[in-house]
């Protein structure tokens, strides 16, 4: 793009605005036929300008000025003026003729670029007056009142994104436990059953019985509310076996009940049914009561 004068600048201002002469407009939208950047630079002052004419409401112009437009346009007669009769003038007084020199012509033209240099720098004083204003105004209502705003220059709105925390899960309430040695009467303990009351999952802990070759323990659940022996399951070669099948009996039951271990092939029971006598049993007693279990505060 070349590079223009302040004077092209302003009369691309003026011409948005519209405040050129005929002549001026004329000539502004000749350069803008044979000038494709100059019509970029008058583009851009309308598209800065277009802002103001948003913000301007309309305002009807006063029936006088309509009048006068006609008559300028020749398109309404004047009214005829009212003549007054005329005085004859008094008759001149004599002239004494004078010898006098001829007056030097005067150059006029620089003193009319200046008068259009000033009312060109005087507009666009204006001008960039009149563009502060509106920024001014502009900000503070897009700060205070956005919804008076065209959509399209209303601020987007800001989306700020909180991340929700989940509450802390509430503390579980201390169970009791309670516990049963396996054992043979009068014998050394075999396996210790640990039963938590709340969750009723229970461990076996293997202490100091060991299994023959090709055989399984099983432990069983004898109570006077079933018909027969319930198995728990076999008792893994580890020195652990956790299981939580005792969730389907009653609390009562569980705590009643006489637990059992008897010797099956490998594998445990294949019917369901103990195969042989216990070789080891016992009862819960409560270790730990819910209170005890509680931690200190």
């Amino acid at each position: 793009m070349m590079a223009y004068s302040e004077d092209h600048i302003v009369l691309a201002a003026e011409y948005a605005l519209g405040t050129l002469e005929a002549d001026e407009r004329a000539q502004v939208e000749t350069m803008m036929s044979v000038d494709k950047d100059f019509a970029v630079i008058v583009d851009a002052w309308q598209q800065k300008l277009g802002a103001l004419n948003q913000m301007v409401g309309s305002v009807e112009p006063r029936p006088e000025v309509w009048d006068k437009i006609r008559i300028a346009a020749g398109l309404s007669e004047p009214q005829a003026p009212l003549v007054l009769p005329k005085v004859p003038p008094p008759p001149p007084p004599p002239v004494v003729p004078e010898i006098s020199q001829p007056a030097a012509p005067v150059d006029t033209s620089s003193v009319v670029r200046l008068s259009a240099k000033v009312r060109r720098w005087r507009n666009l004083a204006t001008l960039t007056t009149a563009i502060a204003a509106a920024l001014v105004a502009l900000i503070a209502v897009q700060a205070y009142r956005p919804d008076l705003l065209p959509a399209g220059t209303r601020p987007t709105p800001r989306t700020q994104v909180v991340e929700a925390k989940p509450a802390p899960a509430p503390a579980a309430t201390p169970s009791a436990q309670y516990v049963a040695v396996l054992q043979k009467e009068g014998g050394s303990p075999a396996f210790i059953l640990t039963v938590d009351g709340a969750t009723k999952n229970f461990t076996v802990r293997k202490v100091g019985a060991a299994a023959e070759p090709g055989k399984s323990f099983e432990l069983w659940l004898i109570s006077d509310k079933l018909q027969r022996p319930r198995s728990l399951g076999v008792i893994g070669g580890s020195d652990f076996t956790a299981r939580p099948v005792l969730g389907s009996y009653d609390t009562d039951t569980i705590n009643a009940a006489t637990y059992a271990v008897t010797v099956e092939q490998a594998g445990g029971s294949p019917d369901g049914r103990p195969t042989s006598a216990p070789v080891y049993a016992g009862k819960l007693i409560e270790s730990v009561p819910a209170a005890a279990a509680a931690p200190a505060r």
